[in-house]
């Protein structure tokens, strides 16, 4: 199995992975707050993360811990806010309001770099818009407080997509992971007593199982399957695999937990999936990428 293969292989996995993720947090709320499992999650993420890069933190540079700083700082606000959502939204509306992250990052770069965002990635806001207000409008033209969070915590996911994309050329990966991983942490522990602490929490198997799945493979391992197979893969392949997180997840919540999806969530589903398609790819790069399939 080539490298290419082997990254494909990898991506697709760490994005049906993180699809599960949205049906382990959905079974964690029964259980946990949304502190709760930011806490714990974030905490087993941090020890696996700590072993990883244990050789390159006996040299951590003053930049790198910043950056890493101000990484985990967006991470802990996406991550909250889309917890908090999931809450008071259903899970495919939760998957496909943040996938809208995508969206978000060329009009961040614009504001930073003053480089303006192209046609597509225009047409891409407002698919995207449009998409939300399939999914989130009611009859009466208001928003439920669940999805505004998944909105903004999709907007939060794309500061930390734009600070990565920022300072991971050129700082250490290892480092860069644990430090935004510690970050998000320190930031949970630090809200709990706020939100009630630790207490309150009912025990149970599928609990237990949620929250491990959560802070060891939906954020430990995934992050690292990104990071090692992303560098193998094409950029329009990345975009087209990592687009269909919220297609994942959607497809656990019907198949396990039997959510139903009505013809206007469906039709939202298709006009968010085809505004990130549409900002991420440039026609010349799918013709290419079809001629090379």
């Amino acid at each position: 199995m080539n490298k290419e293969l082997l990254g494909v292989v990898g991506l697709l996995s760490a994005t049906i992975l993180w699809g599960a993720g949205f049906l382990a947090v959905d079974l964690a709320l029964t259980a946990f707050t949304p502190m709760q499992i930011m806490a714990v999650r974030f905490f087993l993420a941090s020890i696996i993360m700590f072993f990883a890069a244990r050789k390159s933190l006996q040299s951590v540079l003053k930049q790198e811990v910043i950056a890493g700083v101000i990484m985990g700082l967006c991470l802990f606000l996406a991550f909250t806010l889309q917890t908090i959502g999931l809450k008071f939204s259903t899970l495919s509306n939760n998957a496909f309001l943040t996938a809208t992250n995508v969206v978000f990052v060329p009009f961040l770069v614009w504001g930073a770099y003053k480089k303006r965002p192209a046609l597509r990635e225009f047409t891409g806001m407002i698919l995207a818009m449009a998409g939300a207000g399939f999914l989130t409008l009611t009859k009466d033209f208001t928003i439920g407080i669940g999805d505004t969070l998944s909105l903004a915590g999709a907007f939060f996911f794309a500061c930390q997509v734009f600070f990565t994309g920022k300072y991971a050329p050129h700082y250490r990966t290892d480092i860069l992971s644990f430090v935004q991983i510690t970050t998000a942490f320190v930031l949970s522990c630090i809200s709990l007593p706020f939100t009630g602490g630790m207490a309150g929490i009912v025990w149970g198997k599928n609990a237990l199982l949620s929250i491990l799945y959560l802070g060891i493979v939906s954020t430990a391992i995934t992050y690292f399957l990104q990071t090692s197979s992303q560098r193998y893969v094409k950029q329009v392949q990345a975009v087209i695999i990592l687009s269909l997180e919220a297609v994942f997840a959607t497809l656990f919540s019907v198949l396990l937990i039997h959510e139903k999806l009505s013809f206007r969530v469906l039709c939202g589903a298709l006009l968010i999936l085809s505004a990130v398609l549409i900002s991420e790819l440039k026609l010349k790069k799918l013709l290419r990428l079809k001629k090379e399939l």
